[in-house]
């Protein structure tokens, strides 16, 4: 899905700017060439409507979004990864890797500018597509889709810094300093969002082949699901998950390796994920796989995101998913060569498996023709595990855990048995653990742990210091405080 919105509309400056609302840039809306399409002059007919959507779409493949900041601050920032590469590359992401990092942090700035690009992007969609005259039913469905992004970007980045700038709207210049308000304010507007949109969008069933990757009713419904986990709400999360379990649109993949590949793109267990295409030209790709992949031999990448000795310890005797998560020097792969890493990056380097591809994207940087795995059935069943147990549900919990574990033992009955235990605690470990192991290098594992409120005891025994009071959060970027004006503060301890 192109972006054919002309730059006018979303270039990097003019989306943050406006996202944020911090400097006036009225002369450079009114300097627009006559003939080019701006935001004034775009929004006519059903397909500009489509293409304004799909460049929400587009927007998710962004380095800033679902790249280089993402991995940092989810993987390398948890248990499960090092920062991976050589020595001195990308020394932000060590700080990161471990907690030194302050306000001026690469991956900090990165992901504020990258989310609030995406928020402007569908608050253009949201407040111009209900003025054009089309289709009534599409048009319900692509504004449903850009509500459905927005709250994604929303709920990543409140995970991320707490309390934001809440901005629901294209701004005005007299509109561009906003405050911060309360993480409670921006749940409840994340909720709005993802609520229309598992009333007003298809189920994934629905969609054409050609249409998969599109947000669906099933997706909001269990990203509904998630972000009532995160603040708690038990009852509200099994309410939703179970309504998705229930809708028969979901089913876990037969085998666990295939998912993370061309084999699994879309598949059963696809709730959602970042559709990309390798093209000879450009432009349709991504370097989520890139900036993971192997580096030295065979060398298809820059070897970022590795996994870690933690990680390794962390499954079962036996488990297949330590093998199709996690590639260890001298390995061999599928094609038949084996993993040679360079030697720069020191012993017992590693790369995740589920990121790896077999060759080096065509034509250069930001091409990989992967899918990005945002949302799995299996994620969404361990959910619902979750809550169960923490109301009192133990068999109801137990089911939807033993799925998740009768899947990744591939029929070997010998390995993965059963979970039995009806205790509250034990069975919230072991449920803990299984989304570790289950969902390793997914970009799941940090958030996970503040929410738990495991982090400072899990980092202490890695040697880490993870600061109670500061660590829940990121701290927003210096930057954007300083050109607020005061408007913006900053988090605790930063």
């Amino acid at each position: 899905m192109k972006n054919k919105i002309n730059n006018k509309i979303a270039a990097v400056g003019l989306s943050i700017l406006m996202s944020v609302g911090l400097l006036s840039c009225e002369d450079y809306l009114d300097k627009a060439p006559k003939g080019e399409l701006t935001s004034e002059n775009f929004f006519k007919d059903a397909t500009q409507a489509t293409q304004a959507v799909n460049a929400i779409y587009s927007h998710l493949r962004n380095f800033n979004v679902h790249v280089f900041s993402y991995i940092g601050i989810t993987d390398i920032a948890s248990d499960d990864a090092v920062k991976g590469s050589v020595p001195g590359d990308a020394g932000f992401l060590q700080d990161i890797n471990d907690f030194t990092f302050d306000a001026n942090n690469t991956a900090v700035n990165g992901i504020w500018s990258g989310y609030f690009q995406g928020v402007f992007r569908a608050n253009q969609v949201i407040a111009n597509v209900p003025e054009i005259d089309m289709d009534e039913e599409l048009k319900t469905r692509l504004i449903g889709e850009a509500r459905f992004l927005r709250a994604y970007f929303y709920f990543f980045l409140v995970r991320t810094y707490g309390d934001l700038p809440l901005i629901d709207r294209p701004l005005n210049p007299d509109e561009y300093k906003q405050p911060r308000v309360s993480k409670e304010l921006i749940y409840e507007f994340i909720e709005e969002d993802f609520s229309f949109a598992a009333a007003n969008l298809p189920e994934k069933s629905e969609y054409p082949a050609s249409e998969l990757g599109r947000a669906t009713s099933g997706a909001a419904k269990s990203f509904l699901a998630k972000v009532h986990l995160f603040q708690n709400e038990y009852q509200e999360t099994l309410d939703m998950a179970q309504e998705v379990i229930a809708s028969g649109q979901y089913e876990l993949y037969p085998d666990y390796e295939e998912i993370f590949r061309k084999e699994g793109e879309h598949s059963s267990e696809s709730i959602f994920e970042v559709s990309t295409v390798a093209l000879e030209a450009g432009g349709g790709g991504s370097q989520f796989n890139e900036v993971q992949g192997i580096r030295g031999n065979p060398n298809n990448g820059w070897g970022f995101n590795g996994p870690s000795d933690d990680l390794m310890t962390a499954f079962e005797e036996n488990d297949p998913r330590l093998v199709a998560t996690i590639i260890n020097e001298g390995d061999t792969l599928p094609s038949g060569e084996v993993v040679m890493p360079d030697p720069n990056m020191g012993d017992n380097a590693r790369f995740s498996r589920k990121a790896w591809l077999p060759e080096r994207p065509p034509s250069g940087f930001g091409n990989s023709g992967a899918n990005i795995r945002l949302f799995r059935y299996a994620d969404l069943l361990l959910i619902a595990a979750e809550a169960a147990n923490e109301l009192g549900n133990p068999t109801l919990a137990l089911e939807y855990l033993n799925m998740v574990r009768e899947r990744a033992r591939q029929g070997d009955e010998s390995i993965l048995l059963d979970v039995s235990t009806t205790d509250k605690a034990e069975l919230r470990t072991a449920i803990y653990q299984e989304r570790r192991v289950e969902l390793a290098m997914e970009q799941h594992r940090y958030f996970d742990l503040v929410r738990q409120g495991r982090a400072q005891a899990v980092f202490a025994e890695l040697g880490i210091t993870w600061t109670p009071g500061k660590h829940e959060v990121y701290p927003v970027p210096q930057s954007e405080i300083d050109i607020s004006g005061g408007s913006i503060s900053q988090n605790p301890g930063y």
